[in-house]
Order: structure tokens, then C-alpha cells, then sequence
């Protein structure tokens, strides 16, 4: 299915994961709506909404920049009203906003707890609540969450317990409105990297250099989500995609050109045995 002058509305858009996704879907045409919070350089963070946006352009589609925080219904409301407006409508949601922290359970305090319940719970579902009228307009509508398959060992949940209940919380919300949006042909799907990938997050809050050097950049994570997208809505929903997987599905085997640094042996990401 060709994404030629579909409509993306991204949370989270403007760096790392969330910005590889815009580009590689805007490089097969499709226009873009990044919603993120940085509107105003960070010294920690490279990147805003508006320099996201400009590198978009140059690849010859619309971008419409939306500064949103989405633990304010109203500033998800205003976003999706936005996006629809500036394109006409909405034909792909990507959930890819989240906060992370790894404090054990004594350790973290409740503001951080509501950050990451506020963004990756909260917002995702509102995010979804409120594209949903708009993606039934859609030819091939999908939703995309960046969440990983919901994993009941006790180990994830022993040092993070928090986080951990965050993340299941955006793929529970891909289990339940796959059902839900079935009769709509709307594809529910989520999508998680084999190994860590070298976000700010990873650079800044998780492992530094160390861990950037085993890991992979967001482009693995943009060209799966790509080839997912692609698919039909109709045959499509209810996954827990991995990267690696779906590129393999897509005849992809060789995935050295996502390394930082080929010499380095990859860590993997959480969650997955």
C-alpha cells in the first residue's frame, strides 16, 4: 500500500526514534504532523519540532509542526484538530512519546511515576481516543505504538517496576483497540527493537557512550515501521512487532549498516528474552 499523500501524526517527533520515522515515511511521500514538546533548543536534547520539520521539508512533502504535551487532553485535541485541518485528515497514528525511568520502586518519586503514566499510558490512549474518528475516514488507517510484547517474567518488573507497568500500558491498549477497531479495518499494531537503540534517552538517562556503542540507530526501527504501515489495515492488527522480524519478513537479513559500532556486541532491549 503506498504511502504517497497519507497523512502521519507522530507524538515525540522531533529527535531519535520518532524523527527516523518521519523521515523514512516522508521519503515515500507521505505528509507529516510531528507533535512533540521541544519548540526551544535544549542544551541535553538535539533538536525541536521546527528544526525536525525543516530537514523533513527538504524531502519534498508537507510537515506541519505541533508543539503538544500530551498529558493535556486539550493540547492532544488541538493537535489532532490541526493536523486535520492543515491535511484534510489523519491516515496513520504513531505513539512514539514516552518517558522512561528505571528507579526501583522505593527509589522513585511520584512525580516521576506520573510522568510516565501521564505520557505513556494517558497520552497514548488519548492520542488514540481522539484519531480514531478521523482514521475511520481513512483507505488503510493505522495505529503504531512503540511498546514492547507484554513479557510476565518477574525479572522486568523486579528493578522498574513503574516503567515496566507504563510501557505494558501502551500495548495493552494495542490489545484491546486491535479488537475494538477491527470492524473499522483499523490495524492496532505495536513495534520494538531487538537491541537498544542511540536515543538521547539511551545517551542521557540509561548507559551513556558504553551503551550507545552497543547499540543500533533508529533508522532499524524507522524501516520496519515503514514496511508495517505498508501493509493492509485489514490483515494487519493485533501484532507485537519486533524490527529484526519485520525486516526479515521483508527479505532483510543483513543488518550491520544499523550498527554504531560493528565491533561492539549488541545489548539487547528490555523486555525480550
Amino acid at each position: 500500500m503506498s504511502l504517497k499523500d497519507k497523512t502521519v501524526l507522530i507524538t515525540g517527533g522531533s529527535r531519535g526514534i520518532g524523527k527516523a520515522i518521519a523521515i523514512a515515511l516522508a521519503k515515500e511521500g507521505a505528509n507529516i504532523a510531528i507533535a512533540a514538546k521541544t519548540a526551544e533548543p535544549h542544551p541535553k536534547l538535539e533538536g525541536t519540532i521546527y528544526t525536525a520539520a525543516k530537514e523533513i521539508e527538504q524531502l519534498g512533502v508537507k510537515v506541519l509542526p505541533i508543539q503538544a504535551d500530551i498529558r493535556d487532553e486539550e493540547q492532544i485535541k488541538s493537535a489532532v484538530d490541526a493536523t486535520v485541518k492543515t491535511f484534510g485528515g489523519i491516515d496513520i497514528l504513531i505513539n512514539n512519546a514516552s518517558a522512561i525511568n528505571l528507579s526501583p520502586a522505593e527509589q522513585l518519586e511520584a512525580k516521576r511515576f506520573d510522568l510516565m503514566h501521564g505520557i505513556n499510558v494517558r497520552g497514548t490512549f488519548l492520542m488514540c481516543q481522539h484519531s480514531i474518528p478521523h482514521l475511520k475516514n481513512s483507505s488503510n488507517p493505522h495505529i503504531l505504538n512503540l511498546s514492547p510484547p507484554i513479557n510476565l517474567d518477574p525479572k522486568w518488573f523486579a528493578n522498574h517496576v513503574a516503567y515496566t507497568m507504563s510501557k505494558y500500558g501502551m500495548s495493552m491498549i494495542v490489545l484491546g483497540l486491535a479488537e475494538e477497531l477491527k470492524k473499522y479495518k483499523i490495524a492496532v499494531n505495536a513495534l520494538w527493537p531487538r537491541t537498544t537503540i542511540a536515543t538521547a534517552a539511551v545517551q542521557n538517562l540509561l548507559g551513556g557512550d558504553f551503551l550507545i556503542q552497543k547499540s543500533r540507530t533508529p533508522e532499524i526501527v524507522a524501516d520496519a515501521a515503514y514496511y508495517i504501515l505498508s501493509r493492509p489495515s485489514s490483515e494487519c492488527t493485533g501484532n507485537f512487532f519486533i524490527d529484526e522480524e519485520v525486516l526479515s519478513q521483508e527479505g532483510i537479513n543483513d543488518f550491520a549498516k544499523y550498527a554504531i559500532n560493528p565491533d561492539q556486541k549488541l545489548m539487547a532491549d528490555l523486555f525480550l528474552d
